[in-house]
């Protein structure tokens, strides 16, 4: 082997070595996007499964009050017509007086604001709960969709190295600024796309 080979083959060593350093680094700042993505993805879906249940359990309370507040207003109407059957005044009024807290704790059931335990305050709780969940599960299958081109693209970037091609690097870096895109949308407008 004569000198001039010597050299050049050191320079395409150099180059190669420079070329994979490069490629390192690609796929150190694509590992970092993932595991950005991935954080977040994660807080995403544990906020839309806190929600979820917060907007069942808010549910299920609304549930429970208009139960009562049925019951209560059947007993006050079952009442009122028992009224007139009332032998004495002291009966009629005792019996009118049932019926006023029967009415008083059935209209505390629909409307209680001090609380916001009352049925329209818990639904409105629970509409809020399930906007919330729902924004949630938005940034979350965008975070998953930036997951999965972040993966991909540290792949690429790693069969760039074995392979030399360059033309994996240069997918591998679309992908990524694709997941950056995604990651972008799932925390500033996560409701641009409509995701599955």
């Amino acid at each position: 082997m004569s000198a001039h080979e010597s050299m050049e083959q050191a320079d395409q060593a150099k180059e190669a070595s420079h070329e994979n350093r490069n490629i390192a680094l690609l796929i150190a700042v694509i590992a970092l996007c993932l595991s950005l993505s991935e954080t977040l993805g994660k807080g995403a879906q544990t906020e839309s499964i806190a929600k979820n249940v917060e907007a069942s359990n808010l549910w299920a309370f609304f549930q429970a009050k208009s139960i009562r507040r049925t019951t209560v207003q059947t007993a006050a109407e079952q009442a009122r017509l028992s009224l007139s059957a009332a032998g004495d005044d002291a009966a009629k009024a005792a019996v009118q007086k049932q019926i006023d807290d029967w009415q008083k704790t059935a209209a505390r059931y629909r409307s209680e604001p001090e609380t916001k335990e009352g049925t329209e305050q818990l639904a409105e709780r629970a509409k809020v709960a399930e906007e919330e969940r729902d924004l949630a599960q938005a940034k979350y299958h965008h975070y998953e969709l930036a997951s999965a081109a972040f993966q991909i693209g540290i792949v690429l970037a790693s069969a760039t190295i074995i392979t030399g091609m360059l033309a994996l690097a240069w997918i591998s870096g679309l992908l990524t600024l694709l997941g950056v895109a995604f990651t972008a949308l799932g925390i500033f407008i996560p409701h641009l796309l409509h995701l599955p």
